[in-house]
């Protein structure tokens, strides 16, 4: 049995599972989650982190040896972020459509008298600028800074393409690293079934289905945002811009999203969708391994839609009207701090805060939809990974072009 198949198997297992542990004794449950699912889970988390920040170290330095020139990563990198930051708009865009359309907080009975939420305030935008360059290096990698690894990996995959004979010895010294990293990716992910059944059990158990009741339309306002994006956004680009099939793309890169969707970590992911993206995509290497760790940190569409959505959500419990003016400003509030705050814990949350701030929403309505954001939280985080990969097979795709016909 394939890989794909296990996986979507422990998927539907799981989600039996959680659903019938959420209707038995809460003592049930925990002895579930303590003894079972929970380690099992973090086990299979933790396997997969332990290999995020090397993977990401040395993909990155190998990719921006292997582009050769500097010119070229500054053209790819821009194209990057302009690809990021245009479908973060659309997305945000679909997502407040959507919640305008279902009207999810409209008909809802909510208690908001007692909704508490403790608003964590993000650094700002030119400090998060410039810290992008670390003092320390080592430290980055110990505490996982995602943005100051990938900045001093780009430094030395430089250094290597300009030095070139100099430190060939280095650079296959990097290139055996990234062989035995990727063996051990290959290695964890015949553990996914069983972590990807663990986690999901676990959530939906945890999440029990009176909350799921409650939020019900919510959830259906930002779940079929999140599949429209999916489909239409994405698709058109990988037909018009790559030149691919959308269908090839999603059923070659479906391990990887049911990893995301099961972890609920792009970083976490990572390992797993670089390598579903080179081997299975065809994504060059040098591409994909400065694009996706870029993504994996800055590009948020499916995070974009359930701030778009739980906006307009927040605004219809409390019965507060937004205009066209507020719309707009919620779209690019949004679209720029997914840059400006990448890095940040707990970061959705995060986002939405500023963004109820920038329109003059009450931040303690995020209280009514932490109940069910872990288990949003899986679909968007998948979203987001399929966009990174995405962006990496259409520039992988172009630049191929370019090669064939000669043009610059």
């Amino acid at each position: 049995m394939s890989l794909t198949k296990k996986i979507l198997i422990a998927l539907v297992l799981g989600v039996i599972t959680g659903v019938g542990l959420s209707f038995a004794p809460s003592d049930v449950f925990s002895v579930a989650d303590q003894y079972v699912l929970n380690p099992v889970g973090q086990l299979f988390l933790n396997l997969i982190m332990m290999l995020v920040v090397p993977i990401v170290f040395v993909s990155i330095v190998l990719g921006a040896a292997g582009l050769s020139d500097p010119v070229k990563l500054g053209k790819i990198g821009v194209q990057t972020i302009t690809f990021y930051l245009v479908t973060t708009a659309i997305a945000l865009s679909i997502g407040i459509g959507m919640a305008y359309l279902l009207e999810p907080g409209a008909e809802g009975h909510f208690n908001i008298g007692d909704q508490e939420y403790e608003e964590q305030t993000p650094p700002p935008v030119m400090e998060t600028l410039i810290n992008i360059i670390p003092e320390n290096p080592i430290e980055a990698m110990s505490s996982g800074d995602m943005l100051q690894i990938i900045a001093f990996a780009i430094f030395i995959g430089i250094a290597l393409a300009v030095l070139g004979d100099k430190t060939k010895r280095i650079y296959r010294l990097f290139e055996e690293a990234n062989e035995i990293l990727l063996f051990l990716v290959n290695l964890v992910m015949k553990t996914a079934p069983y972590g990807a059944f663990a986690l999901i059990a676990s959530a939906l158990g945890d999440a029990g289905l009176d909350a799921l009741g409650s939020m019900a339309m919510y959830m259906v306002a930002v779940i079929l945002a999140l599949v429209l994006h999916g489909a239409f956004t994405y698709s058109l680009a990988i037909r018009g811009i790559g030149k691919g099939s959308p269908l090839t793309f999603y059923k070659e890169f479906f391990p990887a999203m049911s990893v995301a969707f099961s972890t609920s970590s792009s970083s976490a992911t990572l390992p797993v969708s670089m390598r579903m993206a080179q081997e299975r995509l065809g994504v060059r290497k040098s591409v994909s391994s400065f694009v996706q760790p870029l993504g994996a940190t800055i590009n948020m569409d499916g995070t974009g839609i359930m701030q778009a959505v739980a906006t307009v959500f927040i605004s219809q419990v409390y019965a507060i009207d937004l205009g066209l003016a507020d719309i707009m400003m919620v779209i690019l509030t949004a679209t720029l701090a997914s840059i400006g705050t990448a890095g940040v814990p707990g970061v959705g949350l995060v986002m939405l805060a500023m963004v109820l701030n920038q329109v003059g929403l009450p931040t303690e309505g995020i209280a009514l939809i932490i109940g069910v954001d872990r288990l949003l939280d899986m679909m968007r985080t998948s979203l987001n990974i399929t966009g990174d990969a995405a962006c990496a097979f259409i520039i992988s795709e172009r630049e191929k072009r370019k090669e064939t016909t000669g043009t610059s």
